[in-house]
C-alpha cells in the first residue's frame, strides 16, 4: 500500500521487518522503504546493529585500503551533478602521464597497499592502447590489484584491459530510476549503463557499482529500488555516498544529501548484499569529517579508499566542493586512515581484498 506521499508502505511493522532480517529472510521494496523511513530511535539502532553483525559474519574484521589515483579530470560527459562535467569551464584540467601514474602506483605499493583504483573522467586521450600500456606497466612494477573507474567503454576495450591485468571495474549507475537517470545524464543511456555492467561481468571482472543519496527529485521509493538493484546485479562492491551540490553545475542551489539517510542506505546495502565490499566513502567523510568513516565502519562498511593522487592535482579533481584530504601527503593520509580503522576496533587488511563471491 502507499502513504499519502506515494511512498510504498509495508504491511509489516519495522519490528516485524527487523525480525525477518534476523531470520535471514529477504525484504521486498516496500519493506526496505519502511526501514529507510525510520527516524532516530531503538528500531534504527537495531537496524544498524543487525547490519554490523552481518558485516562481521560475512566479511570479517579486516578493512581493505584501496589507493585512489585520480589521473585525469578531463571528461566528455555533462552529468548534471558533476563538478568536472564537460561544460564547466572553471575547472583547471590536467592529465597525468603514464610513467607518472605508474610511479604513483609504485609509491602506493611501498606504503603497503595491495590495490590501486585508477579513476578519471571519460577522457578519450587515454586510448585503449594507452590504458593497456598503463595497466601492464603497473603490473610489471608493483604487486597490486587494479580497479578501473574510467566510465563507459566499448566491450572490446573492457576485454583488452582485463587481459592486460585489470582485476576490477567500478561503474556506478547512480540511480535505478530511469526518469531521474535521464534528467541527470543528458548524454548517457540507462540501458547502456546496465549493459556495460553485464559486459564487465561476462568478461570476468569483479564489478562494482553504486548510487548517490539525496539527488534532487530522488524518493525513498527510488532508494528502495536501488537496494533491489544491488541484489539483482550481485555486485562485488557497492559504493554508497551522499549527493553534495556543486555550485558550477545545473543543480546549483539544490540541497545536499544527508549523512543520516546515507547511513541507513549503507546499513541496508550490507543486509541486502551480504558479502559485497562496501566503502566508507570520501563524500560521506566530507559531510561528517569527524566521524563519518568510523560510523560507516560500525554499520557495515569494510573498505576505505585513501586519496594517493599527487598533491598538485588533487585540488582540481572536485566532483563536489569541500572534498577532504586535499593537502595531506600520501603517507600521512595512509597513517590517518589506518588510525581511524584501529579506533573502531578493526584491522587493516594486508591482502588484495578480492571479491568474496563465487564468481570473483
Amino acid at each position: 500500500m502507499f502513504t499519502e506521499r506515494g511512498v510504498w508502505l509495508s504491511m509489516s511493522t519495522p519490528v516485524e521487518l527487523l525480525a525477518r532480517i534476523e531470520r535471514g529472510e529477504d525484504l521486498d521494496a516496500a519493506g526496505l522503504a519502511t526501514l529507510l523511513s525510520l527516524e532516530e530511535g531503538a528500531d534504527l539502532e537495531r537496524l544498524f546493529a543487525l547490519a554490523d553483525g552481518i558485516r562481521k559474519r560475512s566479511v570479517g574484521e579486516e578493512v581493505h585500503l584501496r589507493g585512489l589515483i585520480e589521473f585525469s579530470n578531463h571528461c566528455r560527459k555533462n552529468c548534471a551533478y558533476c563538478g568536472i562535467r564537460l561544460d564547466n569551464r572553471k575547472v583547471r584540467r590536467y592529465r597525468m602521464e603514464i610513467g607518472e601514474i605508474v610511479g604513483t602506483a609504485v609509491t602506493a605499493a611501498g606504503l603497503g597497499y595491495r590495490t590501486v583504483v585508477l579513476q578519471s573522467g571519460e577522457d578519450a586521450y587515454y586510448t585503449a592502447d594507452r590504458m593497456v600500456e598503463l595497466i601492464r606497466g603497473i603490473k610489471k612494477s608493483a604487486d597490486l590489484a587494479i580497479t578501473l573507474s574510467i566510465g563507459e567503454r566499448p566491450k572490446d576495450e573492457y576485454r583488452r584491459f582485463f587481459e592486460a591485468g585489470a582485476d576490477r571495474y567500478l561503474l556506478r549507475f547512480e540511480t535505478s530510476s530511469r526518469a531521474l537517470y535521464a534528467r541527470l545524464h543528458p548524454d548517457s543511456s540507462y540501458d547502456l549503463r546496465m549493459l556495460s555492467l553485464a559486459r564487465l561481468r561476462e568478461i570476468g571482472y569483479q564489478v562494482g557499482s553504486g548510487v548517490m543519496i539525496g539527488l534532487p527529485g530522488q524518493t525513498i521509493d527510488d532508494l528502495a529500488m536501488d537496494l533491489m538493484q544491488f541484489k539483482e546485479l550481485d555486485l562485488d562492491m557497492v559504493g554508497i555516498g551522499p549527493y553534495i551540490c556543486h555550485p558550477d553545475t545545473p543543480l546549483a542551489g539544490s540541497p545536499d544529501g544527508t549523512a543520516g539517510m546515507t547511513f541507513k542506505m549503507l546499513a541496508l546495502t550490507r543486509i541486502v548484499t551480504g558479502d559485497a565490499h562496501i566503502p566508507a566513502t570520501t563524500a560521506l567523510a566530507t559531510l561528517r569529517p569527524d566521524d563519518g568513516r568510523e560510523r560507516a565502519l560500525r554499520l557495515g562498511a569494510n573498505v576505505i579508499m585513501p586519496n594517493l593522487t599527487p598533491q598538485q592535482y588533487r585540488q582540481h579533481y572536485l566532483l563536489y566542493p569541500g572534498k577532504i584530504c586535499l593537502q595531506e601527503s600520501s603517507d600521512r593520509c595512509t597513517e590517518c586512515v589506518s588510525g581511524r580503522v584501529q579506533s573502531v576496533g578493526r584491522v587493516v587488511s594486508r591482502g588484495y581484498g578480492h571479491s568474496l563471491k563465487l564468481h570473483g
